[in-house]
């Protein structure tokens, strides 16, 4: 899985992303300046490609820190209680902040999400049978038992619609103005990569980690921090995303193996060409109209996982 090849996919996915819509938009239109294409690419075009780039490797990322400190290779934001647990969060912030700005409505949705993912953790520590199969089905029970609680509270309060539109994976909506929170996320993969070695380390327990003298809570708390908060910004900004954290990092790890910093590059690059590719699928299938990247994505990411589900297995 050379970069060279992976840039080059995505810089094709790009070019075809930004020319496919309702609104026909050539590149002549864009080298003669004309203003009604312009505006098309500056306010609807390029910003949908940069949250879909930025929501990719994000994600994708995320699944990796958690598959690298849970010691699991089913374990991502989706499977580990951490999405459920902002979805509450997002509930929450509705009740309590319906007018504030999208930024309030993440620190809420960010505290609830590292308060499940920390509770994940802490129930991943008390089980005796780490099975690579069952402990995904603990996190996913405890996801479907916070998503009760946020689905009884949403219809006693009549908010399942609002809930719903909220969390409904879709970048359709995404123009200038309505994604730049997500460029938050761009300064914790930084930080990701940075702390690439040390997440392997710690992936190897915490016993070994300290004879080498890491600092094991520290470094499992940043990953943690890290995932929810991007879990966090990617909900409030576009949505639930489905499979992608899970299937992205299984796929590279694949090919690449489980050394980190070897592969925390190709894992965001191919998260974002996944996106990518699913979102242009969505947009073309039944085209004018468009279907929402959480189907597309479940759809495809399902195939993917009960495939690794069964290579895991055996």
């Amino acid at each position: 899985m050379k970069k060279r090849y992976l840039i080059l996919l995505l810089i094709l996915l790009s070019i075809v992303s930004v020319f496919i819509g309702v609104k026909d938009v050539s590149l002549r239109d864009i080298l003669s300046f004309k203003d009604e294409g312009l505006q098309v690419m500056l306010l609807s075009r390029i910003p949908r490609l940069i949250s879909i780039i930025v929501a990719g490797m994000g994600m994708s990322i995320s699944g990796l820190i958690m598959q690298s400190i849970s010691r699991n290779k089913f374990v991502s934001p989706s499977t580990a209680a951490t999405m459920d647990s902002a979805k509450l969060g997002v509930l929450i912030s509705l009740l309590l902040f319906a007018s504030s700005k999208p930024l309030h409505k993440m620190l809420v949705s960010f505290i609830f999400a590292i308060a499940g993912t920390l509770l994940f953790m802490q129930i991943l520590k008390r089980i005796k049978f780490q099975n690579a199969i069952f402990i995904p089905l603990v996190g996913i029970m405890l996801g479907n038992i916070i998503d009760s609680v946020t689905t009884f509270f949403a219809y006693k309060l009549n908010m399942i619609q609002s809930i719903s539109s909220w969390l409904q994976g879709d970048f359709s909506m995404i123009i200038k103005g309505r994604y730049e929170l997500l460029y938050i996320s761009i300064p914790l993969l930084v930080v990701a990569f940075l702390y690439a070695n040390k997440f392997t380390i710690a992936g190897m327990g915490q016993d070994f980690a300290a004879n080498l003298g890491l600092n094991y809570n520290r470094v499992v708390n940043v990953g943690v921090s890290i995932v929810a908060l991007i879990s966090s910004l990617v909900i409030i900004t576009v949505g639930r995303i489905p499979f992608l954290g899970l299937i992205v990092p299984n796929i590279v790890t694949i090919f690449q193996g489980d050394n980190m910093r070897k592969n925390i590059f190709h894992t965001a690059l191919f998260g974002a060409i996944f996106l990518l590719f699913c979102d242009i699928l969505g947009r073309i299938i039944i085209y004018p109209y468009e279907i929402p990247i959480s189907l597309t994505v479940g759809v495809i990411g399902s195939v993917i996982f009960l495939v690794l589900l069964v290579r895991g297995n055996r």
